[in-house]
């Protein structure tokens, strides 16, 4: 759906929920191929599964279904009989045409401070601050915007930029509690995470793998499964966890996720923690593999969860955290001009999670990641390693970037946003070791998400 129509759609949506007949609607939307019956049935029981609440889904999920969503909505709408609904959605499209400028947001009317005078645009009015009062720099402020909507009176405070509070994204420091819960409120820049349980959390942890698959036995997996199925549930999720799944059961155990009602929750969570290697991808790079030495690639697992392959998480947060070597090499580090004390020597007792790339028969399990995606969106990959690096695993007390993470969401996640929590995990864990290691994430997240703690 193009933007002139969801604009559109938007503007609509407080009447179309109000008068919206959803149940004449079902056939029609079905004999258009606008809906597929699971869709319907989702959209049924959404909410309370009143009309209202069926309308209100309808509308939202129907931004999702292409170019030609909007006129075939319509058609249906004429052919059950809601000419008055139709009508309004028609002239508005062919208003857009016409005047690109009808459908923009109202939020595009709101009067806004800008300098300096010699660029106010030709008749304008100027609203000059009080001359005592300081100007920022050397600009003088003018006000654009249609005179019923100036303000009263213009404060001089209003030009001015609050001072930054510092932010220390370190491992202590000054913080400001106070932003994260300004940011909390609005459903523009942070995730709603208003369920309780919020969502579903899938651990699986690999740890004994067949003798013919070449791969060791994880020692100190079974403690970072541990540490993690603790947090997520403080983290407010229903936690479940699968141990030692060959490839075929993890993809079985992902997919049956995939195919559950995710409506009433708001976010998810894949924690896979086992052996890793490299993989051909377009997307997200990365394989990880089952306890008979068949990798499934990090494309795949998270493609999975799309919006066709489950459309009730669409708008929500994905997370997936993948403990496991992005491939075979040894970071030795450099040197920089101070060390941190948080480093630690490697040991008999660290070992990698890596398993060399190869181009022979293991990447054939692979080819499914390579065939055409649609474009990510609310998905965050956080991965324990860089691509191409191996990923260090204490068998006395779990791997350094499960103990960190855990550690990290304990002290900061009742404060901080997912990103800085990662920044602060990166951080800590980059100071560890004789080889060295550094997390890293792809973030196609479109708000900050908070995690749940009360």
């Amino acid at each position: 759906m193009d933007e002139a129509d969801r604009q559109l759609l938007r503007r609509c949506r407080v009447r179309l929920v109000s008068e919206l007949q959803v149940a004449e609607l079902w056939d029609a939307l079905l004999s258009r191929e606008l809906f597929t019956r699971d869709m319907i049935e989702d959209i049924q029981q959404a909410g309370s599964g009143s009309r209202r609440d069926q309308a209100r889904q309808l509308v939202t999920d129907l931004e999702t279904r292409g170019r030609q969503a909007l006129p075939l909505f319509i058609s249906c709408l004429e052919d059950t009989g809601q000419g008055t609904l139709a009508s309004l959605l028609q002239s508005g499209r062919q208003a857009a045409k016409q005047d690109p400028e009808a459908v923009k947001p109202l939020d595009h009317l709101v009067p806004v401070v800008l300098g300096p005078m010699g660029l106010t645009a030709k008749g304008q009015r100027v609203v000059k601050l009080d001359p005592s009062q300081p100007a920022v720099g050397n600009l003088t402020p003018v006000v654009l915007g249609p005179e019923e909507l100036w303000p009263a009176r213009l404060k001089p405070e209003v030009l001015r930029p609050e001072t930054p509070r510092p932010v220390d994204i370190g491992s202590g420091g000054a913080h400001d509690v106070c932003v994260p819960g300004k940011i909390r409120g609005h459903a523009d820049m942070a995730y709603t995470l208003d369920s309780d349980p919020c969502g579903h959390c899938l651990i699986i942890n690999n740890v004994n793998f067949c003798p013919s698959s070449g791969l060791g036995t994880r020692t100190g997996s079974n403690l970072d499964r541990d540490k993690l199925e603790h947090r997520f549930r403080w983290l407010r999720f229903m936690v479940e966890v699968k141990n030692d799944l060959t490839a075929k059961k993890m993809v079985t155990a992902l997919m049956e996720m995939a195919h559950r009602n995710h409506r009433a929750l708001d976010c998810f969570v894949v924690v896979i923690l086992s052996h890793g290697c490299q993989a051909s991808h377009l997307q997200f790079p990365g394989a990880v593999y089952g306890t008979d030495g068949c990798s499934v690639s990090i494309e795949k697992i998270v493609n999975i969860f799309n919006g066709s392959g489950c459309p009730s998480l669409g708008g929500k947060p994905k997370l997936f955290f993948i403990q496991a070597c992005g491939g075979e090499q040894k970071d030795h580090g450099f040197e920089v001009a101070c060390t941190s004390s948080q480093g630690r020597t490697l040991d008999s007792d660290s070992e990698p999670d890596a398993v060399p790339y190869q181009e022979g028969p293991r990447p054939l399990d692979q080819l499914d990641a390579v065939s055409s995606l649609p474009t990510p969106s609310d998905i965050l990959v956080s991965y324990s390693t860089f691509p191409g690096f191996v990923s260090w695993r204490d068998k006395k007390s779990g791997s350094w970037y499960i103990e960190t993470l855990d550690g990290i969401l304990e002290q900061w996640a009742r404060s901080e946003d997912l990103q800085s929590l990662l920044l602060r995990v990166a951080n800590a864990v980059s100071a560890k070791g004789t080889y060295k290691q550094i997390p890293g994430c792809f973030n196609f997240l479109r708000k900050k998400l908070f995690f749940k703690t009360s």
